[in-house]
């Protein structure tokens, strides 16, 4: 029995199969995501999902679906499946699904009548290029398969319609033929592995809608351009392999689908779904590595990488790509400290936190690799991130004389709580912020001790002088009468929400709290603002509570962090719990973690999305792949491993 496998019952009802998606990446950029009946729900859906880079900066939809029609006795089935205006459904190929399982790649099988057909995806790393094999498994008579294409040429952030200015030229290639509808996009090949017939039959199919699209109040219906179809005679026994990539491939090569398939890791159990997720979220561009914060709109975000990069390396052994990833931020953070021009696409480095999470990124090499190593590689690198933020020469990180750190907010959303309407903050945290001075603080700490151990005693000592500034501090400025910290205080204005921030300074190496204080702050963070699927983002007590992300977009900005739960920080959560009760927490983070369990077979089966109603019953919302999410439950389940070995 597979662990992602899903009978007729649950695939033929589309109430059930159409909110489940799945999403392959080619680790370069590219993507394929749809539903698991492969019927298109977003604008973000596509077979076929690439960079344009002489275009923009976005991904395009080249090719948007693939219809198959199987042919036997003169009688048509077609497997295909979009939908239109007024609920309608068609062709509704999904009736004839029997079975959909996606161990190594996601696999239909389909049955009409006498005909069973078997349908894999694949698409290939490092190239824009996805691959579709059918193999017919029983038939009793002559079949005909016809492939019919669904072409968009377009951004995901935009819709196509009907239009003269689309090409309609198409010429012949080895068993397929290359297009290109518009200026600017690359040709798109579509290839057999068998020799086939090409009928030119170009036509508009009208009002395709997207129902994601329309629930986050946004337009939801293009029109999508059919060059014509394919038609190949399939034997029983037989497997017939559709290429569709920008470059053309030798067919013949077409019949190497099946070692593709063997180097994939098997999505198996829990752990390996979320491997195989971690490798999703990787990006190569030309020389340089990225870590993407989430599919299918997000780009690497500076905050992110920093977060979601031990847990999606690390974590699962992979040190390697840790060091190659953070060999690109390095570039990035020494360009944005030497105000220099940067060619690094790493986005939002100006954030105040940013270069904080990069040393408690690195404090988890230190930790999960080798502290001598880590001060081998990256002991230069804190010492110039420490240097430049004691000098203040960030342009929104200013240090006080009472050892804490003060970030400007009022205008500009600067913290990981980064909703804005009307080009303002929703949330507006400003002043001594509760995380900032948590990682500074253990910033101080850890370079202090890592850069000592190696002689570096005057920096130790400075560094630790100020740490113990800061530690009196932050308990002045920051823990209330009622046990729990302040969310940010800026002068006379002090938030008392109950929010997820104050728990970073549990879960942190080096805490200005002592254990009695740890543990009030853990019980508050326990009693108000866990949930199955993470921490929420406000209490339920706290005035402005709004935990459904749900409607229009000015709606879910507004919801986005006032009571939504978030998984990524559940691995903080998970980790300060381990710290305060040690080997009887284990029990309750095992238990919590089906939570997250549950989601492998929901949303994009095989991850995490990005956030969660913060109500029953806790709906998936947002991107449907996150890469903070999937990291630190990953950095959980390397946490937890240190106690039950």
């Amino acid at each position: 029995m597979s662990y992602l496998r899903f009978d007729k019952t649950l695939m033929t009802n589309l109430g059930e199969s159409l909110p489940r998606e799945i999403l392959r990446t080619n680790r370069s950029g590219a993507y394929h995501c749809t539903t698991i009946v492969d019927c298109n729900t977003r604008k973000y859906h596509g077979l076929l999902v690439i960079p344009v880079p002489e275009l923009d900066d976005e991904n395009h939809v080249l090719l948007s679906s693939l219809d198959e029609t199987v042919i036997q006795h003169g009688a048509e089935f077609n497997l295909g499946l979009h939908k239109y205006q007024g609920d309608n459904y068609s062709p509704k190929g999904h009736k004839y699904i029997r079975e959909f399982e996606c161990e190594k790649v996601p696999t239909t099988i389909y049955r009409v009548g006498g005909v069973v057909l078997k349908k894999e995806k694949l698409f290939v790393h490092h190239e824009n290029r996805i691959l579709i094999r059918y193999t017919l498994m029983e038939a009793h008579s002559a079949t005909t398969l016809r492939l019919r294409p669904f072409l968009a040429f377009r951004s995901v952030r935009q819709y196509t319609h009907e239009n003269p200015q689309a090409s309609r030229d198409y010429q012949q290639v080895d068993n397929g033929i290359k297009t290109c509808m518009y200026p600017g996009y690359p040709e798109l090949f579509m290839q057999l592995n068998k020799k086939n017939e090409f009928h030119f039959q170009p036509d508009w199919y009208r009002g395709i809608e997207y129902p994601k699209e329309q629930e986050r109040g946004y337009d939801f219906n293009e029109d999508l351009y059919v060059p014509g179809y394919f038609e190949v005679d399939i034997k029983k026994g037989e497997s017939i392999v559709f290429s569709g990539g920008i470059s053309e491939v030798p067919t013949r090569t077409l019949k190497t689908f099946e070692g593709e398939v063997d180097v994939r890791t098997p999505r198996d159990n829990f752990q390996h779904c979320l491997i195989n997720a971690a490798h999703q979220f990787l990006n190569k561009q030309d020389e340089e590595s990225y870590i993407l914060a989430g599919y299918p709109w997000f780009k690497c975000r500076a905050r992110d990488l920093f977060i979601s990069l031990p847990g999606l390396t690390l974590a699962i052994d992979e040190v390697p790509k840790f060091e190659t990833v953070m060999e690109t931020a390095r570039k990035a953070i020494h360009d944005f400290m030497n105000d220099e021009p940067s060619h690094i696409k790493i986005y939002e480095m100006e954030h105040p936190d940013v270069l904080l999470w990069a040393v408690w990124c690195i404090q988890q090499y230190a930790k999960m690799v080798s502290r001598d190593r880590c001060r081998e590689l990256y002991g230069s690198l804190l010492k110039e991130i420490m240097e430049y933020l004691r000098r203040e020469n960030h342009p929104n990180l200013f240090l006080h004389s009472n050892g804490l750190v003060y970030a400007n907010g009022h205008d500009k959303a600067i913290t990981w709580m980064n909703s804005t309407a009307n080009g303002r903050p929703v949330i507006v945290r400003s002043g001594y912020i509760v995380e900032f001075n948590s990682l500074w603080y253990n910033a101080l700490r850890f370079t202090a001790d890592l850069l000592g151990e190696a002689g570096d005693s005057t920096l130790a000592e400075d560094l630790n002088a100020l740490a113990e500034k800061c530690g009196k501090s932050f308990v002045d400025t920051f823990l209330n009468e009622y046990g729990y910290l302040l969310d940010y205080v800026d002068g006379n204005m002090m938030d008392w929400s109950v929010r997820p921030n104050m728990i970073f300074t549990v879960a942190f190496d080096y805490s200005p709290l002592d254990a009695r204080q740890k543990k009030g702050v853990l019980d508050i963070v326990t009693k108000e603002l866990l949930t199955p699927k993470g921490l929420r983002s406000l209490s339920p007590k706290s005035g402005g509570y709004n935990p459904n992300y749900v409607g229009p977009q000015i709606q879910r900005d507004y919801a986005y962090h006032q009571g939504t739960a978030w998984p990524w920080l559940a691995g903080f959560y998970f980790e300060a719990y381990l710290r305060t009760y040690k080997m009887s927490g284990v029990g309750l983070v095992e238990r919590q973690l089906i939570g997250y369990e549950d989601e492998m077979t929901s949303h994009c089966i095989g991850s995490i999305p990005e956030l969660f109603d913060g109500n029953p019953p806790f709906r998936g919302r947002g991107a449907v792949s996150f890469a903070m999410n999937v990291a630190e439950i990953l950095r959980v389940l390397y946490l937890l491993g240190k106690y039950n070995y």
